[in-house]
Formats: structure tokens, C-alpha cells, sequence
């Protein structure tokens, strides 16, 4: 049996702990109030901080980074955080931009986290796609995370990342099975870019929980920026629609506080 601790900060930004383990998600730090280019004529602004200061946070052992050229994945506190960290993990062009010690994976490529008296913990990284069909070249390389150890009750922890539900994810979700998810919503959309959405709404959350009936779900990345175009209130709108075998599962993490679930 294996309890792991959540403590969302904000965004995407979640800490996660047990078994001697501190990993910290795509960390953003940076006060709200500022406006950050996402690039093609795209921007948004924070408008709120993290729930813990990055002084509160106290070491981490590794980053889980899904990628590093959107400000709300990645800030400039965030950047001061991955010169103290030993390990980043990222895409292999962020490891490239980032240097030093930052892992660069493929999607479907896994590594290895090792520490004296700890269980190991096998990192995979997982497709995503974030916006619509043919947008990579220009919303850039993202992956998620499914990580795996001994102990696990319900299946491995997955980490989706900035997505949209499209083939290769639902099918990389039914090869993992995974027991916990950390979902990033939000269904991220720009005035210059209309109805198209960049990261899942509600709607397609639930196809895909449908494809792998997670045991938990955890919602992520849906508040706290302009571009959110989807929201706590309108997510749960629509899981009031979604079978109750699925709208059961999804659990809210409090911002500033830390749940315990089991895996």
C-alpha cells in the first residue's frame, strides 16, 4: 500500500511526497499580476500567487517539468528552483535549452530515480498534445509523466500534463492504467485563436476517464490565469452530465493544504 501526500500550490504546481520522496511539478512562483507571451500574438495574465512560497516549499529531490516555454508551466521563480534541484525531468528540448543536469525524455521513454533507503521510482513519459491537430510547431514539445513503484494498490501515478484528448493519449492511458491521475484542465483558449482549445475541457476529461476508470482524479491547471476558459465551476457543471462512476472519482486538492490518497 503506498499514501502518497498532494499539496497543490497553484496552476500546475503540485507537491508530491512519500517514501522520503519530494517531487515538485511544473513549479511557477512568480507573483500575479503579470502578462507572459506565449508566442503567435498569445499571452496571458497571472492573476493569482502561489498558496506556499517557494521559501515554504523546502528541498525537493526532483522536478517534473512537462515543459519549458509557457510561462504558466514555467516562471522565473520556477527557473531559480531548477538550479537548486539535482534532477529536472523534461522534454528533450527543454533538457536541451535548460543544460546541466536536466533529463530529457521521448514520449514512451522511461528513467529511473534512485536515492539510498528509498523505493525506486520508473519515470515514463507520456504523449501530449497541446492544442489542435498540427499545432506542435507552434505551441512546442510537452509531455506527461507516469511514474511507477512497488507498493502501488491502484496502479501508477500519471501526471497528463498540457493536452488536449486526442488518439495517442487515450491509448498511451489504457496501456498504463493509472490508479491516481493529476489532470491539467482548464481548457485553455486566446481571443486571436477563437473556439480552438489548448489543454482538455471537462468534457473530453471524462471520455478519457471512461477509457481507464481511474481510481482518483485530481484536477490541475484550471484557475488563476486569463487563458482558463474553463474553470472549478464550469468543470463541475459538466461532471454533473458525466456517469456517476466517473464524477465520483474526481477529487478537488485545496490550494495551500495537503491531501493524503492512497495509490
Amino acid at each position: 500500500m503506498s499514501d502518497v501526500r498532494f499539496s497543490h500550490i497553484g496552476g500546475p504546481t503540485v507537491l508530491i511526497e512519500f517514501d522520503g520522496w519530494r517531487l515538485l511539478t511544473d513549479p511557477t512562483f512568480d507573483a500575479p499580476g503579470r502578462t507572459y507571451a506565449f508566442g503567435w500574438g498569445t499571452s496571458s495574465r497571472k492573476l493569482t500567487g502561489p498558496a506556499l512560497a517557494m521559501a515554504d516549499i523546502g528541498p525537493v529531490d526532483a522536478i517534473l517539468l512537462t515543459h519549458d516555454h509557457h510561462g504558466d508551466n514555467l516562471d522565473d521563480a520556477g527557473r531559480v528552483l531548477l538550479t537548486t534541484t539535482r534532477t529536472t525531468i523534461t522534454t528533450p528540448s527543454g533538457a536541451r535549452r535548460l543544460g546541466g543536469t536536466a533529463r530529457g525524455l521521448k514520449t514512451g521513454q522511461t528513467t529511473r530515480l534512485e536515492a539510498p533507503g528509498r523505493v525506486a521510482i520508473d519515470v515514463t513519459a507520456t504523449p501530449c498534445r497541446h492544442g489542435p491537430p498540427l499545432s506542435r510547431p507552434i505551441t512546442g514539445e510537452v509531455i506527461g509523466f507516469a511514474l511507477t513503484w512497488p507498493g502501488q494498490t491502484h496502479g501508477p501515478l500519471w501526471i497528463t500534463g498540457d493536452t488536449v484528448y486526442h488518439r495517442a493519449l487515450r491509448r498511451a492511458a489504457a496501456r498504463i492504467r493509472p490508479g491516481t491521475v493529476l489532470l491539467h484542465l482548464g481548457g485553455v483558449g486566446f481571443p486571436l485563436t477563437g473556439p480552438l482549445r489548448y489543454t482538455m475541457t471537462a468534457r473530453q476529461a471524462v471520455r478519457l476517464c471512461e477509457v481507464i476508470t481511474p481510481h482518483t482524479v485530481l484536477p490541475v491547471h484550471y484557475e488563476g490565469w486569463q487563458h482558463f476558459r474553463q474553470g472549478r465551476d464550469g468543470i463541475e457543471r459538466d461532471l454533473l452530465l458525466a456517469p456517476k462512476q466517473i464524477s465520483s472519482r474526481f477529487h478537488w486538492l485545496p490550494t495551500g493544504s495537503t491531501e493524503q490518497v492512497q495509490l
